[in-house]
């Protein structure tokens, strides 16, 4: 398994983008187009994708439907990616997948020397394992999250039947464009001939650009608080309780293990494109069905609590529009009292904005590292934090176990029971959760 891992990851990392499906495409075409086995829905946005993908992939399961599902990026093990019915691939699976697939990749990676196409992606081999096994297995349907942006992302070499589009916001300006509107028209690529489309609330500038993108394939378009909405909710031990209305019907007395008003729009959108993808939207999902289904959702990393005395949640927030809606979820959901951040980033994001968001919900905040090559350096991430935060509730702690147990102390300090939060990136998260015990997503 670590041999295979290995010579996946040493090939060009998945944020090094080049826009083109060139090589996915050819690599997919000698393995015959899995990905044509079976509908897809394609989840795409800014933030909220994995945990939507999730939300859509449980309902799927609980109708009865053998399911795939491909997320982006991983916690802790390669496997998270690719999931059968709602089980990560087996060890034994990821390696006959890996073992069937490389022989064409290196084909495929041959031409590209020729053709100065270059080779395969990371990314872009784990796209084409991931519709192999999901055609393999086989699965009635998949549910795809975009890894970045749509039109170019390797996994838009399958055809959405369903095409889910999240909140957009500002990220990865280097690849996307440095607008809203640059940034809608590559996630707005999904969309094609036929599909339905499942829209956040957007920005009225990336809404024109949706409804344009749809008039010009010639797919409908649904949007959160047009036609579906949250009817209501309410923060409950563990989650909140919701009442949503999807394209079909009204679903009452709904409990979400998952915290944040964000959470319940993701689900709403969950919902909708279940609605769409088995009866074209028209015939309402059996209620106990999805009570069961949204009841048993989980989404490591988002908004988690780690551990408890002190409180320990962990968030992959990684952008200024996802530390918005942690700030949100805080405020909605928690008592923390002392509020002790523990930040670390990675070098390409703007972690002023994210740390201009957060600095309201923190009394102090403690940055650090982690062990990511592309983390920011401390001392960057200090001076960033001292502009926002002061020079007096800023701690720096260059290694990350450090660093949690130092926020542990400053949440306890002056006997008030407090609370940290972990948050600037999802290997912080992941890290956060490998330390204190939660190695598994």
């Amino acid at each position: 398994m670590r041999e295979a891992t290995e010579a996946i990851v040493a090939r060009a990392p998945e944020h090094d983008i080049d826009p083109t499906l060139v090589r996915v495409e050819r690599l997919l075409e000698v393995l015959g187009d899995p990905q044509r086995s079976y509908p897809i829905i394609h989840v795409t946005g800014t933030n909220g994708k994995t945990s939507t993908a999730r939300m859509i992939e449980a309902l799927l399961v609980d109708l009865g439907l053998p399911t795939g599902r491909f997320t982006s990026p991983h916690l802790h093990d390669i496997r998270e990616r690719i999931v059968l019915s709602g089980e990560p691939v087996s060890a034994h699976r990821f390696l006959a997948t890996f073992a069937d697939v490389m022989p064409f990749v290196d084909l495929v990676d041959a031409r590209g020397a020729q053709d100065g196409t270059g080779r395969l992606s990371f990314f872009e081999v784990l796209v084409a394992m991931a519709y192999a096994a999901f055609a393999d297995a086989p699965v009635e349907t998949a549910v795809v999250e975009v890894g970045l942006g749509g039109a170019w992302d390797a996994t838009n070499v399958g055809d959405g039947a369903v095409a889910v589009i999240g909140p957009v916001a500002l990220d990865h300006e280097r690849y996307l464009g440095s607008s809203l509107e640059e940034i809608a028209a590559e996630k707005a690529g999904i969309m094609k001939p036929g599909s339905i489309v499942v829209s956040a609330e957007q920005d009225p500038a990336v809404a024109e650009i949706v409804l344009a993108r749809a008039g010009e394939v010639g797919a409908p378009v649904v949007v959160d608080g047009d036609g579906i909405e949250v009817l209501s909710r309410e923060v409950a031990v563990g989650g909140q309780m919701l009442s949503l209305r999807g394209l079909a019907g009204d679903y009452h007395d709904l409990f979400l293990p998952l915290h944040g008003e964000h959470q319940a729009h993701n689900a709403l959108l969950a919902l909708a494109a279940v609605e769409a993808h088995v009866g074209g939207g028209e015939q309402a999902l059996d209620l106990d069905t999805v009570r069961t289904a949204f009841a048993a959702v989980t989404s490591p990393g988002r908004l988690e609590v780690v551990r408890t005395s002190p409180t320990v949640l962990v968030d992959a927030a990684h952008n200024p529009a996802g530390a918005q809606a942690l700030v949100a979820a805080l405020a909605d959901s928690f008592t923390l009292g002392r509020t002790v951040g523990l930040v670390a980033c990675m070098a390409d994001k703007d972690a002023e904005g994210i740390l201009e968001v957060l600095e309201p919900a923190f009394d102090e905040v403690v940055v650090t590292r982690t062990t990511s090559p592309r983390a920011m350096p401390v001392a960057e991430l200090a001076e960033a934090a001292e502009a926002v935060f002061g020079d007096h509730r800023v701690t720096v702690a260059p290694e990350l176990p450090d660093a949690l147990d130092r926020a542990a102390e400053l949440a306890d300090a002056g006997g008030v029971v407090g609370g940290v939060v972990a948050t600037g990136s999802v290997f912080t998260a992941a890290e956060v959760r490998m330390l204190l015990g939660q190695g598994e997503a």
